[in-house]
């Protein structure tokens, strides 16, 4: 009875660790968060900024509930948060407060005591205290070097050195740089896979081509989306030219996985999402998620990527891939093979753009 009851108590204690645990683990909405507030432009980076430029160092506490057990010394100020303030105040030795609308400054040259049993990965004595707070209490601390003129904010468990605009812009346009010529890549391929598809001779190895390319643009932007959220406003304008790479890219994949794949879309998909930059560039890889095993042959496809270049809608596309089964009988048939199934209207145009899209390619 003893022995049951120290082990219920010891599987307790290991769910309040575990939960404690999640909860000063940072979500990526809340990183996603932290991220925009030290953004440039902002007052917060202002603020930190102009400390490096002071050639001074900083320690600077959002309140929370509970933070006064840690705190000792200094003065109360309750002023209005302006960056020259900070400047100024950065001159004492002690940490400063700021409400937690981050709207005023409430105290500073104040001394900060976290408990010292919590981990750290920091060496300096201002790092050290600014993470064990922001672990300890789930805040926001920030912290500027004196000696290296680094500017890190902590949150929770996260914790980020706030990086150069230049040398943000610079990455960004470097991975722009790469996403563009992947595009092209990308856009010669679905050329390549829309003339062997319009000539019935069908091919897993340019479809896997295809989703690999556009795969990969995918998840270079996805890593270019999280430095835009560092850059802030500064990053408008190249954000503009990634929407523009990006286009249709997603809906063309799932077409050709749609297409070509020997299960469902969603299974598929969710595989070739699992899969890192190394094992993409594998295309075995992306034919397996297709459900291929050793016989690669493709017998037909239902074609709805090509048929989606046309100005019929899902409905009208389904019943026309189910009537007649395969993309070569579909575009193929006469016109009347279309009336029975989608109306004489809707028809005699799909007959034309049909036409017009086979002309475009065999001209």
């Amino acid at each position: 009875m003893e022995e049951k009851e120290e082990k219920k108590e010891f599987q307790t204690q290991i769910l309040q660790e575990e939960e404690k645990e999640a909860k000063l683990k940072a979500t990526e909405e809340e990183v996603d968060h932290i991220l925009r507030i030290v953004s440039p432009g902002t007052n917060f980076r202002s603020s930190l900024e102009g400390v490096v430029h002071a050639k001074k160092g900083a320690l600077i506490v959002v309140e929370i509930e509970g933070i006064q057990q840690i705190l000792d010394g200094g003065f109360k100020i309750n002023s209005k948060f302006t960056p020259q303030k900070i400047v100024e105040l950065s001159k004492m030795d002690g940490a400063i407060t700021l409400s937690k609308d981050m709207k005023r400054i409430t105290q500073a040259n104040v001394m900060v005591y976290p408990d010292k049993k919590i981990s750290t990965r920091e060496t300096g004595t201002r790092h050290k205290t600014a993470e064990r707070t922001a672990k300890m209490l789930g805040t926001l601390v920030a912290t500027v070097s004196e000696r290296r003129g680094e500017i890190a904010v902590y949150y929770k468990n996260f914790r980020h050195i706030v990086k150069d605009v230049n040398d943000l812009l610079r990455k960004v346009n470097e991975q722009v740089q790469i996403i563009e010529k992947q595009r092209e890549l990308f856009d010669l391929n679905v050329e390549k896979l829309t003339q062997s598809e319009l000539r019935n001779n069908l091919n897993i190895q340019q479809a896997s081509t295809v989703i690999q390319k556009g795969r990969l643009i995918e998840k270079m932007a996805d890593d270019v989306k999280d430095l835009f959220l560092e850059l802030g406003n500064e990053g408008t304008i190249i954000k503009t030219r990634l929407k523009e790479l990006t286009t249709d890219i997603e809906k063309e994949i799932n077409l050709v996985i749609k297409d070509y794949t020997k299960v469902d879309l969603k299974k598929s998909r969710i595989l070739i999402n699992s899969l890192n930059y190394e094992e993409i560039l594998d295309s075995d890889n992306i034919i397996k998620s297709l459900a291929y095993g050793e016989d690669k042959k493709v017998e037909k496809i239902r074609g709805w990527r090509v048929l989606s270049k046309t100005s019929l809608d899902e409905s009208d596309i389904a019943a026309l891939t189910k009537e007649l089964a395969s993309l070569g009988k579909t575009i193929y048939s006469n016109v009347n093979s279309y009336k029975n199934i989608i109306g004489e209207e809707k028809a005699n145009l799909f007959k034309e753009e049909v036409d017009q899209i086979k002309r475009n390619y065999f001209s």
